[in-house]
């Protein structure tokens, strides 16, 4: 949704604000994309997700506007995500070559913050945290970042890892371990998922990231609206891992690992690719193989559709080197970005 007072972004003299509509779209693109390019390699952004953060389904729990210039140029884009109970995703991008883009990105930054802290009142909250990103090595955004009360709190390595049609073939990628069985989430005749399939995804990650860095509970409506709003999204992406216990043949295999996955858009060769939103394994689980089992599930399934790739992100400082793993099984870094925090009082 919209902000109900977009006016309260302060800006210099014969400027405006308005909520961005689909006629944004292409100037939203370019001041993302030129953020995006020193450091990515691409001014390329996906127009399906923009679409869907504007007037989509990724707008409805979005607070948003635009500035612009006297000639009714946007020259700045500010938004606040309602993520979950204590916790908002907010963002800024801004034209860089106009003289006021520190004055916009502040008042972008304090716009947000607003919309924080009303968002935090109207769940009844008396604290919340302000998420934002900024790319690894931009030191205009991190001036920016630090200029309004954030501090960088982690770093995020985005890895992808090439895949070549001869992978869906048996034998060429490793199988699951014994006991460790995967599988899609199950769905009904009309294609629609499963319900309880659905829900032990979200059990099985709620407590698969308890232990991780920033960690906190999103409801399983949340949980689902939120994925379900990416132009991405696809029900048959969704997976789950199961473990059997060798010494009780007669107790089913538990579930204890759940992937989410998504369609990337066409890269440079043509081909779509295979995302990975969440993979999580079960505490009681790791060392079995299961993270391991997972990941190759989607790497033979987009192999299997002709894709040409399968991208992640992981906690670059995570005590538990997962880094290392993946890049033992074939991902490498493209870029890395970052989360800057700041806790307010509502």
């Amino acid at each position: 949704m919209t902000s109900a007072n977009p006016d309260h972004l302060s800006l210099p003299d014969g400027w405006t604000t308005s909520a961005p509509d689909l006629s944004d779209l292409p100037r939203l693109g370019d001041l993302r994309g030129a953020a995006a390019a020193p450091f990515t390699g691409s001014s390329v952004v996906n127009q399906d997700a923009l679409a869907a953060e504007v007037a989509g389904p990724m707008s409805w729990t979005r607070r948003q506007v635009v500035a612009r210039d006297a000639d009714g140029v946007v020259r700045a884009w500010a938004w606040a995500h309602d993520r979950a109970a204590g916790r908002v995703v907010v963002g800024v991008d801004v034209d860089r070559g106009v003289p006021e883009a520190d004055e916009l990105a502040a008042a972008g930054y304090a716009w947000a913050a607003r919309q924080g802290r009303e968002l935090a009142a109207q769940r009844g909250l008396r604290r919340t945290q302000l998420d934002a990103g900024s790319y690894a090595g931009d030191e205009t955004q991190r001036r920016w970042l630090a200029a309004a009360g954030y501090g960088r709190a982690r770093s995020w390595l985005q890895m992808s890892r090439p895949v070549v049609a001869e992978e869906a073939l048996r034998g060429i990628l490793p199988d699951p371990r014994p006991g460790v069985t995967v599988r899609r989430v199950a769905t009904h005749d009309d294609g629609m998922p499963v319900a309880d399939d659905l829900q032990t995804v979200h059990r099985v990650l709620e407590s698969a990231f308890e232990d991780h860095f920033n960690s906190y509970r999103e409801s399983f409506g949340e949980f689902l609206v939120r994925l379900r709003s990416d132009p991405g999204h696809r029900w048959d992406h969704w997976w789950l891992a199961f473990v059997s216990d060798p010494q009780r043949p007669d107790v089913p295999p538990e579930p204890m690992g759940a992937l989410v996955g998504a369609v990337l858009p066409s890269g440079p060769s043509g081909k779509e690719g295979s995302y990975i939103e969440y993979l999580g394994a079960d505490r009681r689980a790791r060392g079995r193989g299961v993270a391991t089992a997972l990941l190759f599930a989607v790497v033979r399934d987009a192999a299997a559709r002709g894709r040409d790739r399968v991208g992640l992100e992981v906690d670059a400082d995570s005590p538990t080197g997962a880094a290392s793993l993946y890049e033992s099984w074939g991902w490498r870094t493209a870029y890395v970005t970052e989360s800057w925090h700041q806790d307010v009082d509502v």
